[in-house]
Formats: C-alpha cells, sequence, structure tokens
C-alpha cells in the first residue's frame, strides 16, 4: 500500500527501517492508509469511552490538547505534562504495567504505544473486555500524527484534532526552514546521554535521541549500535562529541552541571573543554508528542549557541 511522501526535517527519515515499523500487527495498531497513516482504529466507528487510560506521555498531552481529559480516569508515570496529568490516577511505568492495576479504573478503552507492556498484561486487558489502542513507535514524524488522529477518534474530537495536526504541521514546515538555513554548515557532532539512574548511559541508533538531534541538525556520533549503551571512555574519544545533550533530570540525578562535569569520561572529549552541553526536560525532548517542534527548535538552538 502506497503513502504520499511527508514533509521532514534533515535527519532520519520516515522511509528508513525503525523498531515500530514491524509492530502493526495483531495489537489493533493505528493501520496504514493511503496518503498517510489513516488513523483508523478497527471495529469502525464506536461511541467516545467515558472512561480512558492513557499509556506515554504523548498521548496524555495529546487528550488535553483535544480537551477531552474529562474522559481521562488513569495514565502512566511518565505522563507529567501538562502538570494537571500529574493529578490522574497512576497506573505504574508503561513497561511494567499489571492488569490489576489498570482494571481497577474500570477503562473503557486503553490507548498506549509499542513500548507499553508486558504484553501478557494488555492481553489479559482485552480479555476482560477493554479495548486497548496501541500506537507504533518510530520515531518519526509521522508517529506524531498517527497519536494525534488515534486520540481524536477515540474520542470522538476528530475535528479539533485535525485542526491540531494543521498547525503543527505548520510549525514542522518553519522549522525545516530554520534548520536548512544552516545545510551548509558542518553538523555539531552531538551525543545524547541518559542519566536518570545508575550510570550514565549514550544513545545510539533507533532511539527518540538520535532521531531529535538529527531533525535538530546534528550528528548523532554513536552509530555504530542501536538502543543504549553504558560510558566507555576510549569509544567517546574516538567519537569525539563537540556537545552533549542530556535531560534536566537526568542532570539533576548526576547532581548538578557542576558534577556532572566532573565525570572523568568527559576530560577526553571537545565538548569538555568549552563545557558544550544542552539539556531539555525529558518528556519534552523524547516524548514525540505534540510539543516535538518546540523542543527540536529548542535542540537547535541549543546547539547552535552551546
Amino acid at each position: 500500500m502506497s503513502r504520499a511522501p511527508e514533509r521532514t526535517l534533515p535527519g532520519p527519515t520516515d522511509a528508513g527501517s525503525g523498531p515500530g515499523r514491524a509492530l502493526v500487527s495483531r495489537r489493533r495498531c493505528l493501520a496504514w492508509g493511503a496518503g498517510a497513516w489513516a488513523g483508523a482504529v478497527s471495529g469502525g466507528a464506536q461511541a467516545a469511552p467515558a472512561r480512558l487510560v492513557t499509556l506515554g506521555g504523548a498521548l496524555t498531552e495529546v487528550v488535553y490538547a483535544l480537551s477531552a481529559q474529562g474522559q481521562l480516569v488513569g495514565s502512566d508515570t511518565t505522563s507529567t505534562y501538562p502538570d494537571a496529568a500529574l493529578r490522574t490516577a497512576k497506573v505504574g511505568y508503561l513497561r511494567q504495567l499489571s492488569a490489576e492495576g489498570l482494571l481497577s479504573l474500570r477503562p473503557e478503552v486503553v490507548l498506549g504505544t509499542s513500548e507499553a507492556g508486558p504484553p501478557a498484561v494488555l492481553d489479559q486487558v482485552r480479555q476482560a473486555g477493554v479495548r486497548v489502542e496501541l500506537v507504533p513507535v518510530v520515531h518519526q514524524w509521522r508517529e506524531v500524527r498517527a497519536k494525534v488522529e488515534l486520540v481524536g477518534q477515540v474520542t470522538g474530537r476528530a475535528a479539533a484534532a485535525s485542526a491540531l495536526w494543521q498547525r503543527l504541521e505548520a510549525e514542522w514546515a518553519q522549522l525545516g526552514r530554520l534548520v536548512a538555513r544552516r545545510a551548509g554548515q558542518p553538523a555539531p557532532r552531538a551525543l545524547f546521554v541518559l542519566a536518570h539512574a545508575g550510570a550514565p548511559q549514550v544513545a545510539g541508533r533507533s532511539t527518540a535521541a538520535d532521531a531529535v538531534l538529527g531533525y535538530a541538525g546534528a550528528t548523532n556520533v554513536m552509530t555504530g549500535f542501536e538502543g543504549y549503551r553504558p560510558l566507555n571512555a576510549e569509544a567517546l574519544a574516538a567519537a569525539a562529541p563537540e556537545v552533549l545533550v542530556t535531560t534536566q533530570q537526568g542532570l539533576e540525578a548526576q547532581g548538578g552541571i557542576d558534577r556532572f562535569w566532573q565525570r572523568p569520561e568527559w576530560a577526553v572529549t571537545p565538548a569538555f573543554a568549552r563545557r558544550r552541553l544542552v539539556t531539555l526536560e525529558a518528556s519534552h525532548l523524547l516524548g514525540f508528542g505534540p510539543r516535538l517542534p518546540s523542543a527540536v527548535l529548542a535542540l537547535h538552538q541549543g546547539l547552535v549557541n552551546a
């Protein structure tokens, strides 16, 4: 089934492979449609549910952006934006859910991404008669559209979802023009550091961090592997990142900016000499929700000015 090309920023192409592409499957994820992700959910038109649970901060953000929070009875612990989402009943971390916790909220529909699980738990929820809809995670711009369209259809706010998507597309196009202005200049060599708990790790391919670095006009210096790996001084020296990127939560977990730079591994990098570091809030930077254009803009400006 063919798909019309989408407007993208410099960086990972939507035609490329990703961990979510193989997940359009029995989990009743969004169907592929002609010209775009169709956003059609299985089972055809259904009444908007009165009791909705979201698994994934980006989906929760869309619920609030569409003013559908009156239908939201629970969310996972990654749902921290807007502030009101913090006050919803929590069902745990989206990768470590329990059927009991989900079913205790008596949801009619559970919306999540393909990262939600374990799969056996979601199967139990389905067997209890709850509708479960999952969006494939591909770390590409079209993933945002899939989330907006799904929430719009499930909550009965398709028109509002269409208006939101048009606004986001305009922001994305404007951002693409901004990033393209620096296309003739060397791309910053960047390294993303995940340091929320335990020893820091660095981001390779097929990660949200790799994708946003590319969209912001940077080159990820760690492309020899997929996912995240622990820090390695020898590999860092060879990669020679000019700027480090991390989350605000990670910086706090490391004890602040001074403690962060005290790690001996950074001393072998060009970034250390100029203390070039860019930080953004985690769900903003990595969530692939409706704030993705503003996250990429902030990252782009940070990379340029660091």
